[in-house]
């Protein structure tokens, strides 16, 4: 199975990348069988919506290495700040080029340099999944002060940190295999 874990913010210094970092680490450890990768939505710069690509054959020639990571996809695990209460318009604007996504579960993973880790900016990505028809994890990770909590190369001393990762990618990895066996058994 192939999970794309989208680290969603543009700004630098860029904590979505420590967290996508951290997460690919974990999964990594802990379910090796699958393929990892992450899109740093840095690396894709994109126009406002104005195109979408429904197939790979659809796709810009400088937009092919995201059109890969995108539908070569089983799931996703989304991370993002809380950014005035929502998630990032960078990464949003990203995910609209690409409407395929029915069927896929999605992950949500938000955060902030404060104590509430971007509650308000998880449940709008709940809504935002759902119009997609991806399948949310229910299980989602909020991480407060995640300055403290993870190194700029995705590792973390934080005992807390390490039982809510695990915790939030054990429900994710369940969900997500349990969709794509069911998937695959309707091809």
């Amino acid at each position: 199975m192939n999970i794309t874990i989208v680290s969603g913010s543009s700004r630098n210094p860029n904590l979505s990348h420590r967290v996508a970092l951290h997460l690919q680490q974990k999964l990594t450890e802990l379910y090796p069988a699958h393929h990892y990768c992450i899109l740093d939505v840095r690396n894709h710069r994109l126009d406002f919506v104005n195109d979408v690509w429904m197939k790979k054959e659809d796709l810009p020639k400088e937009h092919e290495a995201l059109g890969e990571l995108v539908f070569d996809a089983d799931a996703f695990i989304l991370v993002t700040p809380e950014y005035n209460g929502s998630y990032s318009a960078v990464m949003k604007n990203m995910l609209d080029h690409f409407p395929k996504y029915a069927k896929r579960v999605f992950g949500i993973v938000t955060y902030s340099t404060g104590a509430m880790g971007g509650m308000r900016a998880a449940h709008q990505m709940q809504q935002m999944i759902c119009a997609f028809m991806g399948v949310p994890s229910p299980q989602m990770l909020l991480i407060g002060g995640v300055d403290k909590r993870i190194d700029e190369t995705g590792n973390s001393e934080d005992a807390v940190m390490h039982r809510m990762s695990n915790t939030f990618l054990n429900e994710f990895v369940w969900l997500a295999e349990a969709v794509y066996d069911k998937r695959n058994c309707e091809l």
